[in-house]
């Protein structure tokens, strides 16, 4: 029988990820998830009017603990997310993931992230005669949310949410009205709710996570056996030189620190020479 077999575990969330997390457990695990309403843009939120203060994983922990402390269940899950250029090529946009579980029986605590290619977070300036046709036909408007604020930052004027184009264009009016040059600033919502490119990204980590959550450890039995970190310095194909992709994968317990080294689950060998520091410097 699975560890959490017929258990229910609290779900912090105020922005509707049970439609994204549900079924993987369910099926998985044999686990129901107890939607908690608790306040969870207290710990920070996208738009920036409240400050995350602390980083992602501590974040999403934190979040985690609320649930459970409000349902009074042992075991809490969580989402986080932040969004930005990729490391290495900072023309792409990129989104972490992560999902924490949290288990207070076992005094257990795993983390399951990813980078995500596939996110829609953009934004842009829009001009007092600008037309953000383009921008929003980019970002898969109006499926997915947008958000609108003078571009001289005010905190009373902040429009989230955005799906039609009638409230678009109230909105847009509004924030030209009290920007002193009329500039409008537009962004992609990255909120889950909405943001169908982001849910989907929740479910697949939720089924990695599942997975992980069904993988005892060689060493101590505990659930949650896992990829815990990478190792770069993958050689380039034409020169040798390491390179900053991973070479290999450390996998372990978070409960009682085993690790394995293991080669890259994809069997790549080399880097191309594209990314090699000493070919493409």
């Amino acid at each position: 029988m699975q560890a959490y077999s017929g258990r229910c575990i609290a779900l912090a969330t105020q922005h509707g990820k049970e439609r994204a997390l549900a079924l993987p457990f369910r099926w998985g695990l044999r686990a129901e998830l107890e939607l908690c309403a608790v306040d969870t843009d207290q710990l920070g939120t996208f738009s920036g009017e409240i400050p995350r203060l602390s980083d992602a994983a501590a974040t999403c922990e934190a979040k985690a603990r609320l649930g459970m402390q409000a349902s009074g269940l042992p075991y809490g899950l969580a989402s986080e997310a932040s969004f930005g250029p990729h490391p290495a090529m900072p023309m792409l946009p990129v989104g972490q993931e992560l999902l924490v579980f949290v288990d207070a029986e076992r005094a257990l605590c795993v983390i399951e992230q990813r980078l995500e290619w596939r996110t829609n977070y953009s934004h842009t300036m829009l001009e007092p005669d600008g037309d953000p046709s383009s921008w929003l036909a980019q970002v898969h408007f109006p499926s997915h949310a947008v958000i609108a604020r003078p571009a001289t930052l005010q905190a009373d004027v902040l429009f989230k949410g955005l799906h039609g184009n009638a409230a678009l264009a109230e909105a847009i009016a509004t924030c030209r009205a009290a920007d002193p040059e009329g500039r409008v600033w537009l962004e992609t919502d990255m909120r889950a709710h909405c943001n169908p490119t982001r849910m989907r990204s929740i479910r697949r980590l939720g089924v990695e996570l599942v997975r992980r959550l069904r993988t005892p450890c060689s060493e101590c039995g505990s659930p949650g056996w896992g990829l815990l970190d990478t190792k770069p310095g993958l050689p380039c194909r034409n020169c040798g030189t390491a390179t900053e992709l991973t070479l290999s994968e450390i996998w372990g317990c978070p409960q009682c620190g085993a690790r394995r080294e293991q080669p890259r689950r994809d069997g790549r060998l080399q880097a191309d020479p594209g990314q090699c520091p000493w070919c493409n410097p």
